[in-house]
């Protein structure tokens, strides 16, 4: 599990592919190997992975051909750099929103609206079914990063940044046409998805 709280980036050192499959390696500082263990899920741009090699400070993880379909994962190359979020531990403040890691989809950023120390920006989702699960003043998860929505028109929505996030992840260095990833609040889904079922068995 995670919280949605990115302890910084790290650059990707190499990728190296298969059939169907890629090794990534990724250089990570010092604070971000404490006690990292080969098994240990890291959250790579939001993306749970699993710790399969370590060699000094390059951390190696493989990615499955869903995983590369689904996320932005797939699009990144050697030199780009991933928000890390290391699995949170019990007992630990718990800043942003409990995640899983498992990404629903992905985003296009439509439109930046630059103000002195804010940063608003928003997503376009592929469809509307996704929608259904973003509501105002909810939770998102982007690129990994837990984030509060604050608008919804149609299929798109509305973050708002502070500079600390802007500086800590990569959501200061993206463009409008950046593809990043989207983890809809499990809270919300199951909610939204309750809901939905018991109005249909209502119908029958």
């Amino acid at each position: 599990m995670f919280t949605g709280i990115v302890q910084g980036t790290a650059p990707i050192h190499s990728i190296t592919e298969k059939a169907n499959f890629r090794t990534q390696v990724v250089k990570l500082p010092p604070g971000m190997r404490k006690d990292l263990e080969i098994g240990s899920s890291v959250a790579n741009n939001g993306v749970c992975l699993t710790v399969t090699e370590i060699n000094d400070d390059l951390v190696s993880f493989d990615l499955m051909q869903e995983t590369l379909r689904i996320t932005n994962l797939g699009l990144l190359k050697v030199g780009d750099h991933v928000n890390i979020e290391r699995a949170m531990q019990m007992g630990t403040e718990i800043g942003g929103h409990l995640l899983s890691g498992h990404v629903y989809c992905t985003a296009t950023i439509s439109d930046i609206i630059a103000s002195e120390n804010n940063r608003q920006i928003w997503f376009e989702l592929p469809s509307s079914d996704v929608m259904k699960y973003i509501l105002t003043k909810g939770f998102v998860a982007v690129d990994g990063i837990s984030l509060t929505i604050g608008e919804v028109q149609g299929t798109r929505f509305c973050v708002n940044l502070i500079p600390e996030t802007l500086q800590r992840t990569l959501m200061g260095q993206r463009k409008v046409g950046d593809i990043v990833n989207i983890e809809i609040d499990p809270q919300t889904q199951a909610i939204v998805d309750t809901v939905e079922n018991y109005l249909k068995a209502r119908n029958l």
